[in-house]
């Protein structure tokens, strides 16, 4: 590192030994940063060519108002994104307020009084539990008479087929698959075994809607769960697709049918895509999505890097840092209460916005134990931003994601792990 680098970092508050570690860690990561980096220029060379296809043009960016009808940029988008999903149909709008949001949507389009929904790969994200009705709450699908079975995966994060199979029966009409581990220890699925799995499923019952629940997911790979016989992915703009500008919205992508019916959830019966005023936004969601392929690829390196530093300072992390990857988030197991806090507040000291701030946990809506997030983010929530969360629960594990440049990335672990080293929480090694 060279000293005007050495300067800022120090100016910045690492000391010299963490800024080594570092190092040390980036120095072997070299080669699989440069696999991460082509596999990045496919995907961007993939959303390129959607763009071009659909003939995208700056008259797309013009704002609607009202009812929003014959927004051709919205439309636009909406082919953009089934091209490069390879799909039928997609439904991209700032009126799907967030991936819970759009996960509700697309289960209460497709799913009637008597339906049952299956989860194959265990319990679902906690915000999706009042959804489902798996926590009481007003609204949720068990409210109205939809039904909830699920399957957990085996102690060594396989399928339980077997289970599975048992598990459908003839009111089963959905089966999600969440992609990403959310607060859990599991593996996070890669396209291919979702790819596995769904085909199970079809062999048993063809008719049955297999829905991804894609957050976190997007352009990690070169393949998406659309590509492997999913009927529908699910995902949030302001995680991988929005690519860091996207101030709001979400996405479902698939097969034409499926998504109409959720476009008539989200607007009215009769109405559907016809409606919906994109309100001036369009041009940071087309911009973004164009971004996302190598704002995705600064947020894996963070990832892989948070992963081997941690790893070599012992702590639990899932998954290590040498596995192929399959979403943005790094679990780190920190084992106590003290050493969660004092990570995020590291995170939240790294952040370009609010970096004077210390993140408290509190009871979120959703959850059903405190949480504690850092997300000095220029959009509320923002996980494709540097930002770290966990709930305050044994094990006490963090979940680490996004970084819209590798750089910054880099810098908020290096500040986590500084703050938890001032406070005694963990010894810096001479070399790891």
């Amino acid at each position: 590192m060279n000293k005007e680098l050495m300067e800022m970092y120090l100016q910045l508050g690492l000391s010299p030994a963490v800024i080594r570690i570092g190092e040390e860690t980036e120095r072997r990561l070299e080669e699989r940063f440069r696999e991460i980096d082509r596999r990045a220029e496919y995907n961007q060379m993939k959303v390129l060519k959607a763009m071009q296809e659909c003939r995208v043009n700056a008259g797309h960016f013009a704002p609607s108002s009202g009812y929003g009808y014959n927004d051709d940029g919205r439309d636009t988008l909406e082919q953009v994104y089934a091209r490069t999903f390879h799909c039928e149909d997609a439904l991209v709008r700032a009126q799907l307020t967030c991936g819970t949001h759009a996960l509700h949507v697309a289960l209460s389009a497709i799913l009637r009084p008597g339906d049952e929904l299956l989860s194959p790969v265990g319990k679902p994200y906690d915000t999706l539990e009042e959804v489902i009705g798996i926590r009481e709450s007003a609204g949720s699908l068990k409210e109205f008479g939809i039904s909830y079975r699920q399957v957990d995966l085996l102690p060594d994060g396989a399928f339980d087929y077997d289970r599975i199979r048992e598990a459908i029966r003839p009111n089963t009409r959905m089966v999600t698959i969440q992609r990403s581990k959310g607060y859990d220890s599991r593996p996070t699925l890669s396209v291919s075994r979702i790819g596995e799995l769904i085909r199970f499923i079809k062999d048993i019952r063809p008719d049955i809607v297999c829905m991804v629940d894609n957050c976190y997911g997007e352009f990690v790979e070169t393949t998406e769960p659309t590509d492997v016989g999913a009927d529908m992915i699910v995902g949030s703009l302001i995680k991988n697709p929005g690519g860091g500008l996207a101030p709001i919205g979400g996405y479902i992508a698939g097969k034409k049918e499926l998504i109409e019916r959720c476009a008539y959830r989200l607007t009215s019966p009769g109405l559907g895509k016809e409606v919906g005023a994109s309100l001036g936004i369009n041009q940071t969601f087309y911009q973004g999505f164009f971004m996302a392929p190598v704002v995705v690829a600064g947020a894996l390196k963070s990832a892989i890097f948070a992963a081997c530093i941690f790893e070599g300072l012992g702590f639990p992390v899932l998954p290590d840092g040498t596995v192929s990857r399959h979403d943005i988030i790094q679990a780190v197991e920190l084992q106590t209460p003290e050493r969660l806090i004092a990570f995020c507040e590291g995170i939240q000291a790294a952040a370009p916005v609010d970096s004077y701030v210390r993140p408290e946990p509190w009871a979120m809506p959703g959850y059903d134990s405190d949480v504690i997030m850092a997300a000095g983010a220029f959009v509320q929530g923002s996980s494709i931003e540097l930002s770290a969360d966990g709930p305050l629960r044994s094990p006490y594990t963090v979940f680490f994601q996004g970084g819209l440049t590798w750089y910054h990335g880099k810098f908020g672990i290096l500040k986590a792990l500084q703050r938890m080293a001032e406070e005694g929480l963990v010894a810096l090694p001479e070399t790891l």
